[in-house]
């Protein structure tokens, strides 16, 4: 018999395998970014509180992993490897002391990110990140090029971008289109179809994209200036 513990144990395995957190993991299945948060495990009065099996096979969705590799996850002595996950081999190594750093234009190109918006495939560089990788999994950093976002970022100067992280008013972010935009800005407004976005060079207007155009937007966390 399954226990709450077993459950919730595989989730958390699950989301780190992918370098996420729980946060993280809800979000790239769709969900609200606290589903999995440890303080809704248990009610106000001490009940167990499951995840519904709903949001288990939109997790499994997300991730690509099967039934059977969730439920391996259970395991005590459960690996992270490749082959018990389902990760495809050209997904970016997982993170020790350097992060995956990528220029602006080929940002938007195609096949450097996966769904979510988290780096994948091939041809990214690394950058050492001033801060432990673990504290904030699956970071990456995009690499300014050009004068578009004078006068705050500078061409050459590098953005820590956190996938996942909730986003909210006035935080810069990054921001990539359906048709392969990529732009730095700063989140003024944000509804359930659409975002408006301050930029940060006042020679560039400011932009307001339905939400159904964007591709996926991550909050910059630091920047080398």
């Amino acid at each position: 018999m399954l226990s709450h513990n077993q459950i919730w144990e595989a989730l958390d395995r699950l989301a780190e395998r992918h370098e996420l957190t729980p946060s993280g993991l809800a979000r790239r299945a769709g969900l609200d970014p606290t589903s999995f948060n440890k303080s809704k495990r248990l009610s106000a009065d001490g009940r167990l509180r499951w995840p519904s099996t709903e949001s288990i096979a939109k997790v499994l969705d997300a991730t690509g992993a099967s039934m059977e590799q969730f439920l391996a996850f259970m395991r005590p002595d459960a690996g992270l490897s490749k082959q018990s996950t389902g990760q495809q081999e050209n997904a970016f190594p997982p993170q020790g002391s350097s992060i995956p750093l990528l220029g602006f234009a080929q940002a938007g190109a195609g096949g450097f990110f996966d769904d979510g918006g988290f780096p994948a495939g091939q041809g990214w560089d690394v950058v050492e990140f001033p801060a432990a990788p673990s504290q904030k999994a699956g970071v990456y950093a995009l690499e300014v090029q050009g004068e578009s976002m004078m006068p705050l970022y500078r061409d050459g100067d590098v953005l820590i971008v956190e996938p996942g992280a909730q986003v909210r008013r006035n935080d810069r972010v990054v921001v990539r289109t359906n048709e392969g935009e990529v732009m730095a800005k700063v989140l003024l407004r944000q509804s359930p179809r659409s975002i408006e976005l301050l930029s940060l060079n006042p020679e560039h207007p400011n932009r307001t994209l339905e939400l159904s155009d964007v591709d996926w937007i991550a909050r910059i966390i630091w920047a080398s200036q």
